[in-house]
């Protein structure tokens, strides 16, 4: 299916951005990803080297079989392969307005990881999240609880640690103001919210639409670290996430969150996953920004920083709460790990905050992971998923990958 060409006055490429924008600033990095390999009719797990895109699919079949190694990134970095071309022309090939698709394009990095998110991760966010539940989708109300609520508690919350005591005082003062909500408990409680984002392969990559529901009002990006785990629970690696959310939706009830969290392309991740190696892993994420763009045909310009050093709960915590004893995935799983960012910046009316609209060119960035990029979309509108597990393994098994 073709893409219809973007509207507007950014309607050429050059949204898209650059392989230099891209890739890690690490020219060291180790990094895996997927294309379309059209001679093939389907997806290839290639690494990219020096700019150059290498095929290994003739010794993994599937992403998921790299991240399942005992050292990733040392197999991967002693590999060669048929080179499939310059990485920054399949990325322009990937957001061309009319793709060429007798030549690859790239594709979100995961496949048969399980695609995961774990919600109310900052203090920030969280009383975003309360707000939106006691606003129910009414913008002016939710400006002015905000001021109140801010007023009331007085505390630093970049500095509150999930579970601890001070945390515990918190969420006692927010209930004796009567501003109980389920999200306390999740954002300063001992358990975290965990939640399935998306299903398996259903996740976009970068340089194509990002979907939102055509009858949202108050939505958002959420720009986010997404770690790659085994099914062990051993962290390999990281890329970058949209964990794209439809504020007005969840606020009227936290059970609708998956269907304001899992609709077509909402859930974008990409370019490239980084393996773990000596010169990049947690000690490295736990320190990253996270930058967010957002860039209207309006005019509109957004920008924000989500800091990892302010999560309430360390990632690994994440990660043992996701696998465990308690709960198994056999091939792994892609965990986003929240944000920080809350958007409150006005954009049509004073009061109003924030909201997407249709060409919204969205940027999520960060040195060490690169960039990635996607246009904002209705749902409704976004290329179909219909490439599923059952495909992708009679695909393999005609290719003789299986």
């Amino acid at each position: 299916m073709t893409l219809p060409r973007p509207r507007g006055s950014a309607a050429g490429a050059d949204w898209v951005g650059t392989a230099v924008e891209a890739l890690p600033d690490d020219a060291d990095s180790v990094l895996i990803g997927r294309i379309w390999d059209p001679s093939g009719d389907g997806p290839s797990p290639v690494t990219v080297r020096d700019g150059e895109v290498i095929d290994i699919s003739h010794r993994f079949p599937t992403v998921r079989d790299i991240c399942e190694l005992p050292d990733p990134a040392a197999t991967v970095a002693g590999l060669d392969g048929p080179r499939v071309g310059d990485f920054g022309e399949i990325l322009a090939n990937t957001g061309a307005a009319t793709r060429d698709r007798d030549r690859p394009w790239l594709l979100t990095p995961v496949d048969l990881q399980a695609l995961k998110a774990a919600g109310v991760t900052f203090p920030i966010s969280m009383i975003e999240r309360v707000i939106e539940e006691r606003a129910r989708g009414d913008l002016a109300l939710a400006a002015d609880i905000r001021h109140r609520m801010l007023a009331d508690v007085g505390v630093d919350l970049h500095s509150l640690e999930a579970g601890s005591p001070e945390a515990d005082r918190l969420k006692s003062l927010l209930v004796a103001e009567g501003m109980w909500s389920q999200y306390l408990e999740v954002g300063i409680g001992p358990d975290a919210e965990i939640f399935t984002k998306g299903q398996i392969l259903s996740a976009v990559g970068t340089a194509v639409p990002v979907g939102v529901l055509a009858a949202s009002t108050w939505n958002n990006p959420e720009p986010e670290v997404t770690l790659i785990v085994q099914s062990s629970g051993r962290i390999v690696g990281a890329t970058l996430g949209n964990d794209v959310n439809l504020r007005d939706i969840e606020g009227r009830s936290a059970l609708l969150l998956p269907l304001a969290k899992d609709n077509n392309a909402s859930c974008a991740l990409g370019p490239l996953i980084r393996l773990f190696d000596d010169r990049f892993g947690m000690d490295r994420v736990r320190e990253l920004e996270v930058r967010l763009e957002v860039r209207g045909e309006d005019g509109f310009h957004l920008e924000a920083v989500s800091e990892m050093t302010q999560m309430s709960r360390d990632p690994e915590e994440l990660v043992r709460q996701l696998i465990g004893p308690h709960h198994h995935y056999p091939d792994g799983a892609a965990l986003m790990l929240g944000t920080m960012f809350a958007p409150i910046q006005d954009r049509d009316r004073p009061g109003e905050g924030f909201t997407h609209k249709v060409d919204d060119v969205v940027r999520i960035s960060c040195p060490a992971l690169g960039t990635l990029v996607n246009r904002v979309r209705h749902a409704e509108e976004c290329e179909p998923w219909h490439f599923g597990v059952r495909d992708l393994m009679g695909n393999l098994v005609r290719r003789g990958l299986l």
